[in-house]
């Protein structure tokens, strides 16, 4: 039995489904008595466990009896910590999808040591921003100790927000006071001019895309916890991004039998390291979508002892990169190879 606090979310609506149609019982919780009990009836009568995220009562008596918990929540930065709180008083995983930069570095840093003197497995942004990067670091740095340079290039045919995504952006401009955020020298640096337009040469059939520099995604949190990494840049192509800011935005409608949007997505990521290059690429349907498979292939690993470490720990250090990846075959693909075409970047001129 795995809770899905959040379940009837954009992102929770996936990852029931994808419990259930690997077997899993799914059990729906989150603060909404009302829309719990709603995709209760829609859901073959799944058990619904409301409980509001500053209820420590109520939180427990949600998560009790379950194997795990997957929080899909937003804004994480208010259901992140209550939700951590009680997974280790019960002692079950927690894993969350969050995509909020803030909120997962609040994780490491509040919970690391507790998590791990507890034996538990708590796994922030298990999801395409921050786990999905991570893992295709991971499997590009592979025997390499370290990398001089990482670069994850995300190239959106459109994006669509959700209600959520709304939400979270709000609460993480709020915590940055107008400043924006970069990974360099090994730590996260608060910026207060605007990040750079450079080109960004993608994979076929993507091509030459003009991308924002230094588009902070919660990757750059994950992957300095376990990698050796000195400079991580992100790059965001700059009509997803118009989009995703814009106000009149419509939400992803669904088109398949799934209820994917017809988005799709390509992360190419390129490590470097002593003059030698190494890239990763994976490409799929709907960012929100496949954010369900990460997460409950995460869940399956830990509750079957695949997970390599405890505590608060990133996708990549807690399982095998490409066979991860590689798992997930029916949702997205995956590319690695120590040659082939680099990614260039290219100043824009004023």
């Amino acid at each position: 039995m795995v809770i899905v606090y959040g379940a009837y979310g954009h992102t929770g609506r996936f990852v029931v489904a994808e419990l259930r149609e690997r077997g899993y019982v799914a059990v729906l919780s989150g603060r909404d008595a009302d829309k719990l009990k709603a995709l209760a009836a829609s859901t073959d009568g799944a058990e619904a466990r409301p409980a509001p995220v500053d209820d420590p009562a109520a939180l427990d008596r949600a998560l009790a009896g379950a194997a795990a918990v997957i929080n899909c929540a937003g804004p994480f930065a208010t259901t992140a910590a209550p939700l951590v709180e009680a997974a280790l008083r019960a002692g079950i995983p927690y894993v969350d999808v969050a995509g909020e930069v803030e909120a997962t570095a609040d994780t490491f840093t509040y919970f690391a040591d507790r998590a791990h003197a507890a034996g538990a497995v708590v796994v922030p942004a298990m999801a395409f921003y921050g786990g999905l990067g991570d893992l295709l670091v991971t499997a590009a740095l592979g025997d390499w100790e370290r990398a001089d340079e990482v670069h994850i290039a995300y190239a959106l045919d459109s994006w669509h927000p959700t209600p959520g995504t709304r939400a979270a952006s709000a609460v993480s401009r709020a915590r940055r006071g107008g400043r924006r955020l970069r990974f360099a020298h090994g730590q996260l640096e608060y910026r207060d001019d605007s990040a750079p337009m450079v080109d960004w040469l993608f994979p076929d059939p993507v091509g030459a895309r003009t991308v924002i520099g230094e588009f902070l995604t919660a990757d750059a949190v994950t992957t300095p916890t376990h990698l050796a990494v000195s400079d991580l840049s992100a790059y965001m192509t700059v009509d997803a991004v118009k989009e995703v800011l814009a106000p009149d935005s419509p939400a992803p409608a669904a088109v398949d039998e799934r209820g994917r949007s017809a988005q799709t997505f390509l992360v190419d990521v390129v490590v470097r390291s002593g003059g030698r290059e190494r890239r990763a690429v994976a490409r799929g349907q709907d960012i929100y979508a496949v954010s369900a498979p990460l997460a409950v292939e995460a869940v399956h690993r830990i509750l079957t002892g695949r997970a390599r470490t405890l505590g608060v720990a990133a996708a990549g250090a807690l399982f095998d990169a490409p066979d991860f990846l590689r798992a997930l075959s029916s949702h997205l693909s995956f590319e690695l190879g120590e040659l082939g075409e680099p990614g260039e970047l290219t100043e824009l001129s004023e």
